[in-house]
């Protein structure tokens, strides 16, 4: 990796990739940027009271966007037990901002769905994110995209391990 030194000159450690070293470099201007634009994103007045957690945002996502579904769909997108999801589901429920229902074609089974009152908050609250993350990927192609979200992953997972 290059280091900037207090001269203000750049070295480049043995063997370091000066084009990776320059997509650091931006990524490490962008990165705070885009997490502080993310955290000004005004939670509607109606669910500020409710406290909702980082945890909450992709499992309200994957109902809003990808509609009603079981705790078992839900945790295998979330990459969490199944436990785990229904705990934040319980919470959520009590909350006024998810319901269970029977499945009608198997009624030991319970489906998760946004409540029709909290529906058009969450709907305001997360469409931005989404119509900027589209305006972002549709020029890409499909391999794009998955190297894309690989990536990240792949970072997220790094910085997970060093904290660890």
């Amino acid at each position: 990796m290059s280091i900037e030194g207090r001269s203000g000159r750049t070295t480049n450690r043995e063997g370091a990739d000066p084009e990776v070293d320059e997509a650091i470099r931006a990524l490490l201007l962008l990165m705070p940027r885009m997490v502080g634009r993310a955290k000004r994103i005004r939670v509607p007045e109606e669910l500020q009271s409710l406290a909702l957690a980082p945890r909450h945002l992709s499992l309200l996502s994957y109902l809003l966007f990808d509609g009603p579904m079981t705790v078992n769909d839900l945790a295998a997108r979330l990459e969490v037990a199944p436990t785990t999801v229904s705990l934040m589901v319980s919470e959520l429920s009590r909350k006024d901002i998810l319901e269970r229902r029977e499945d009608e074609s198997d009624r030991r089974r319970r489906i998760v769905s946004i409540t029709d009152s909290k529906r058009p908050s969450i709907d305001s609250w997360l469409a931005r994110g989404a119509r900027a993350w589209r305006q972002a990927l549709q020029p890409l192609t499909p391999e794009q995209r998955r190297m894309f979200v690989r990536t990240l992953r792949a970072y997220e997972a790094a910085v997970a391990d060093e904290d660890d």
